[in-house]
């Protein structure tokens, strides 16, 4: 029985959480924006 992770090989990179980081930080501000739209803030 052959160990777990041994025939798969290893690259080492890093998986790409810049995209991800980018849609959630995207969605807060959207976010945000809204929020002080309800509470009136921002007018526009």
């Amino acid at each position: 029985m052959s160990k777990v992770g041994v025939d798969v090989p290893q690259s080492g990179a890093k998986p790409p959480f810049t995209f991800r980081t980018t849609v959630a930080i995207a969605l807060l501000a959207v976010n945000i924006l809204v929020a002080a739209m309800y509470h009136h803030v921002i007018n526009p």
